[in-house]
């Protein structure tokens, strides 16, 4: 299983990236989860929390103040005025 690339970016910084299985954020429609493979998508997001399941299994938590996340060719982009990153 293939898996995805999480660049999460701050307005003046990259903030964290790295390997994921699966993405997790609020859209300002709803919930969305992103898999490997997902189609191509650009949503803007909700201020709130944004689930990143690592390959191994540990969960990565980062705090967006609204934003917005695109989906393209097993990579997401993650960009928000301000994000910090807790890990689990």
């Amino acid at each position: 299983m293939s898996s995805l690339k999480v660049e999460l970016v701050a307005a003046d910084r990259l903030v964290w990236e790295g390997e994921a299985r699966q993405v997790n954020a609020r859209s300002v429609d709803g919930e969305l989860g992103v898999l490997p493979g997902h189609e191509p998508i650009l949503t803007i997001l909700a201020a709130g929390d944004v689930s990143i399941k690592a390959e191994d299994g540990s969960t990565r938590t980062a705090t967006i103040d609204a934003g917005f996340l695109s989906v393209d060719r097993n990579t997401v982009t993650i960009v928000a005025e301000h994000v910090s990153v807790q890990s689990a």
